[in-house]
């Protein structure tokens, strides 16, 4: 990364106007910005990039916003925020459920957008730096054929690579590290999206049963992350 850049910021939207004002509003506020007008251009920026986070319209030309969101999930660990011009359940719904990690509907302000925008950074960078703090023995976290390589920030169960949205990996080691205890969804909300998260403690939940879908055996009877009635979830390993 560039010195005294504060992160790097793929921007994808098809409305010039807007897309100016994004990228003039970013790089203002000290981000490297780069920028697409359609779906296919995004992901060839995206795995060239390497962006530390991506603010992703819906509504594009070439290729969707939601293609584009699972084809970066396929491939790497990005925070994406999503935009779009309409203001329904299901869109946030879909939205959350091909990976993204936040949701905004236009008209918005630029200021919201910022400080979104900062906290998806700010939570990177934590779990960046507790992972380069960790010392060599303490790198993984074992639990029988579970593996969570905190310096690679992957996730292998029996041998194979599981492929976690970003959201499922901080959850899962949050879970791992505080093994034993249960912890209330209000905790967990707090702790892995932030205080300022605008959403409620369902998206712990939804969550919670992706992350059940890859590391347990047998979702439906969960062994590794259990339900704990009346507070929240413990995780076994």
């Amino acid at each position: 990364m560039e010195p005294n850049v504060e992160g790097t910021i793929l921007v994808v939207e098809d409305e010039p106007s807007l897309l100016a004002a994004l990228e003039y509003t970013l790089k203002r506020q000290g981000y490297r910005v780069i920028t697409a007008s359609d779906g296919l251009t995004a992901l060839e920026r995206a795995r060239q990039e390497r962006p530390d986070v991506i603010v992703l319209d819906v509504m594009l030309p070439k290729m969707d916003g939601f293609d584009v969101c699972r084809a970066v999930r396929r491939e790497m660990n990005v925070p994406i925020l999503m935009l779009t011009a309409r203001d329904e359940e299901i869109d946030k719904i879909v939205g959350l459920e091909v990976g993204a990690d936040d949701y905004m509907t236009k008209p918005f302000s630029m200021r919201e957008l910022l400080a979104r925008l900062k906290a998806l950074l700010r939570r990177v960078r934590m779990i960046r730096e507790e992972a380069a703090a960790q010392t060599t023995d303490a790198e993984r976290l074992v639990f029988g054929d579970l593996v969570i390589d905190l310096s690679r920030g992957e996730v292998t169960r029996a041998g194979q690579r599981l492929v976690l949205k970003p959201k499922e990996y901080e959850l899962l080691v949050f879970l791992a590290r505080h093994r034993g205890r249960a912890l209330s969804r209000d905790l967990i909300l707090e702790r892995v999206w932030g205080w300022d998260f605008a959403g409620g403690t369902r998206t712990v939940d939804v969550h919670i049963r992706w992350l059940r879908q890859k590391v347990e055996r047998d979702p439906a009877n969960p062994v590794r992350i259990v339900t704990v009635r009346g507070i929240g979830y413990r995780f076994e390993g």
